[in-house]
Protein backbone atom coordinates (compact mmCIF):
# COMPACT_ATOMS: atom_id res chain seq x y z
CA UNK A 1 0.00 0.00 0.00
CA UNK A 2 1.60 3.72 -0.91
CA UNK A 3 0.79 6.88 0.65
CA UNK A 4 2.70 10.03 -0.79
CA UNK A 5 4.24 12.18 0.74
CA UNK A 6 7.05 15.09 0.01
CA UNK A 7 10.63 14.24 -0.73
CA UNK A 8 13.83 16.67 0.28
CA UNK A 9 13.38 18.50 -3.21
CA UNK A 10 9.60 19.30 -2.24
CA UNK A 11 8.60 16.53 -4.89
CA UNK A 12 6.27 13.90 -3.92
CA UNK A 13 7.10 10.02 -4.11
CA UNK A 14 5.24 7.15 -3.21
CA UNK A 15 6.42 5.71 0.14
CA UNK A 16 4.94 2.41 1.56
CA UNK A 17 3.22 1.28 3.92
CA UNK A 18 3.55 -2.43 5.25
CA UNK A 19 1.37 -4.58 7.19
CA UNK A 20 2.97 -7.51 9.21
CA UNK A 21 2.84 -9.16 11.84
CA UNK A 22 3.76 -7.80 15.53
CA UNK A 23 7.30 -8.74 16.68
CA UNK A 24 9.22 -8.41 19.86
CA UNK A 25 10.66 -5.42 18.80
CA UNK A 26 7.46 -3.74 17.89
CA UNK A 27 6.79 -3.59 22.23
CA UNK A 28 8.05 -0.53 22.74
CA UNK A 29 5.91 1.21 19.94
CA UNK A 30 2.52 -0.51 20.35
CA UNK A 31 2.69 0.01 24.06
CA UNK A 32 2.76 3.60 23.05
CA UNK A 33 0.24 3.45 20.56
CA UNK A 34 -2.32 1.07 22.98
CA UNK A 35 -1.85 3.86 25.64
CA UNK A 36 -2.57 6.13 23.23
CA UNK A 37 -5.52 4.39 22.28
CA UNK A 38 -6.42 4.41 26.09
CA UNK A 39 -6.16 8.13 26.42
CA UNK A 40 -8.26 8.97 23.29
CA UNK A 41 -11.17 6.65 24.50
CA UNK A 42 -11.02 8.17 27.98
CA UNK A 43 -11.30 11.88 25.85
CA UNK A 44 -14.26 10.01 24.48
CA UNK A 45 -16.05 9.16 27.48
CA UNK A 46 -14.83 9.02 31.46
CA UNK A 47 -16.99 6.11 31.48
CA UNK A 48 -14.21 4.28 29.32
CA UNK A 49 -11.45 2.96 31.17
CA UNK A 50 -8.31 4.32 32.16
CA UNK A 51 -5.06 2.42 31.46
CA UNK A 52 -3.50 0.74 34.94
CA UNK A 53 -0.03 1.99 35.61
CA UNK A 54 2.83 -0.51 33.91
CA UNK A 55 -0.94 -1.38 31.92
CA UNK A 56 0.78 -0.92 28.39
CA UNK A 57 3.32 -3.19 28.80
CA UNK A 58 1.36 -5.68 30.05
CA UNK A 59 -1.07 -5.50 27.04
CA UNK A 60 1.71 -6.26 24.73
CA UNK A 61 3.16 -8.66 26.84
CA UNK A 62 -0.44 -10.55 26.44
CA UNK A 63 -0.21 -10.08 23.02
CA UNK A 64 3.52 -11.33 22.13
CA UNK A 65 2.94 -14.29 24.05
CA UNK A 66 0.13 -15.45 22.07
CA UNK A 67 2.10 -15.21 18.89
CA UNK A 68 2.07 -18.83 18.52
CA UNK A 69 -1.99 -19.17 19.56
CA UNK A 70 -3.53 -20.04 16.14
CA UNK A 71 -6.80 -18.19 17.08
CA UNK A 72 -5.13 -15.11 18.01
CA UNK A 73 -3.97 -12.03 14.76
CA UNK A 74 -1.45 -9.26 15.65
CA UNK A 75 -0.24 -7.36 13.33
CA UNK A 76 1.16 -4.03 12.79
CA UNK A 77 1.18 -0.93 10.17
CA UNK A 78 4.58 0.17 9.68
CA UNK A 79 5.81 2.76 7.82
CA UNK A 80 8.94 4.39 6.74
CA UNK A 81 10.73 1.90 9.34
CA UNK A 82 7.79 3.04 12.00
CA UNK A 83 5.28 1.30 13.78
CA UNK A 84 2.05 3.35 12.95
CA UNK A 85 -0.97 0.89 14.03
CA UNK A 86 -1.72 -2.25 14.98
CA UNK A 87 -4.41 -4.44 15.46
CA UNK A 88 -5.61 -7.41 17.30
CA UNK A 89 -8.03 -10.36 16.30
CA UNK A 90 -8.97 -13.39 17.92
CA UNK A 91 -11.71 -16.08 16.77
CA UNK A 92 -13.66 -17.56 19.45
CA UNK A 93 -16.12 -19.60 20.57
CA UNK A 94 -20.12 -19.11 21.41
CA UNK A 95 -20.35 -21.28 24.53
CA UNK A 96 -20.95 -24.21 22.16
CA UNK A 97 -23.11 -25.83 24.81
CA UNK A 98 -26.09 -23.58 24.02
CA UNK A 99 -25.54 -22.19 20.76
CA UNK A 100 -25.09 -23.85 17.14
CA UNK A 101 -21.12 -23.46 16.44
CA UNK A 102 -20.34 -21.44 13.83
CA UNK A 103 -16.60 -19.73 14.33
CA UNK A 104 -16.99 -16.21 14.44
CA UNK A 105 -14.11 -13.20 15.28
CA UNK A 106 -13.44 -10.74 17.43
CA UNK A 107 -11.58 -7.58 16.76
CA UNK A 108 -10.00 -7.01 20.09
CA UNK A 109 -8.27 -3.17 19.51
CA UNK A 110 -6.98 -0.88 16.16
CA UNK A 111 -5.30 2.14 16.19
CA UNK A 112 -3.48 4.19 13.99
CA UNK A 113 -1.80 7.25 14.36
CA UNK A 114 -3.72 10.20 13.77
CA UNK A 115 -1.20 11.54 11.58
CA UNK A 116 -1.79 8.94 9.54
CA UNK A 117 -4.95 8.34 9.52
CA UNK A 118 -7.63 8.85 6.53
CA UNK A 119 -4.67 7.48 4.37
CA UNK A 120 -6.06 3.62 3.98
CA UNK A 121 -3.94 2.19 6.97
CA UNK A 122 -6.54 1.41 8.73
CA UNK A 123 -8.82 -0.43 6.28
CA UNK A 124 -5.38 -2.03 5.46
CA UNK A 125 -5.39 -3.42 8.90
CA UNK A 126 -8.75 -4.66 8.77
CA UNK A 127 -8.55 -6.18 5.56
CA UNK A 128 -5.22 -8.08 7.12
CA UNK A 129 -7.94 -9.29 9.60
CA UNK A 130 -10.50 -10.26 7.34
CA UNK A 131 -8.00 -12.45 4.76
CA UNK A 132 -6.62 -14.08 8.13
CA UNK A 133 -10.64 -14.39 9.20
CA UNK A 134 -11.78 -16.10 5.84
CA UNK A 135 -8.62 -18.89 5.87
CA UNK A 136 -9.78 -19.79 9.32
CA UNK A 137 -13.21 -20.42 8.40
CA UNK A 138 -14.37 -17.72 10.09
CA UNK A 139 -17.69 -15.76 8.01
CA UNK A 140 -18.91 -12.82 10.75
CA UNK A 141 -16.36 -10.60 13.29
CA UNK A 142 -17.79 -8.20 15.89
CA UNK A 143 -15.90 -5.19 17.89
CA UNK A 144 -17.16 -2.99 19.77
CA UNK A 145 -16.56 1.22 19.05
CA UNK A 146 -17.38 3.87 21.70
CA UNK A 147 -20.87 5.45 20.67
CA UNK A 148 -19.25 8.70 21.71
CA UNK A 149 -16.95 8.08 18.76
CA UNK A 150 -18.38 9.64 15.13
CA UNK A 151 -15.32 9.22 13.44
CA UNK A 152 -14.86 5.58 14.83
CA UNK A 153 -18.62 4.74 13.58
CA UNK A 154 -18.09 6.07 10.07
CA UNK A 155 -15.03 4.22 9.64
CA UNK A 156 -16.96 0.78 10.52
CA UNK A 157 -19.55 1.66 8.85
CA UNK A 158 -17.15 2.47 5.49
CA UNK A 159 -15.88 -1.18 5.94
CA UNK A 160 -19.20 -2.93 6.07
CA UNK A 161 -20.18 -2.39 9.91
CA UNK A 162 -23.87 -2.89 11.04
CA UNK A 163 -25.45 -2.29 14.55
CA UNK A 164 -26.48 -5.82 15.69
CA UNK A 165 -26.44 -5.30 19.82
CA UNK A 166 -26.02 -1.88 21.91
CA UNK A 167 -24.23 -2.32 24.69
CA UNK A 168 -25.66 -0.23 27.83
CA UNK A 169 -24.13 0.82 31.03
CA UNK A 170 -25.85 2.13 34.44
CA UNK A 171 -24.50 3.48 37.80
CA UNK A 172 -25.09 1.36 40.37
CA UNK A 173 -24.52 4.48 43.20
CA UNK A 174 -24.05 4.29 46.61
CA UNK A 175 -20.83 3.11 49.06
CA UNK A 176 -18.28 0.94 47.21
CA UNK A 177 -16.06 0.17 50.18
Amino acid sequence: MGVLRRNQMGRYAVAEVIIRPITVEDADAVAELWQSLVEYHQRLSPDLPAAAKGGAHRYVRRMLDRLSDPYTHAIVAEFDGQVIGFLLGVIVDLMPDMFAQQPAGFLADIYVEPSHRRRGVGRALVNDLVGWFRQCGVHTFDWHVASSNPEGIRFWRAVGGRDVMIRMRADIGGDHD
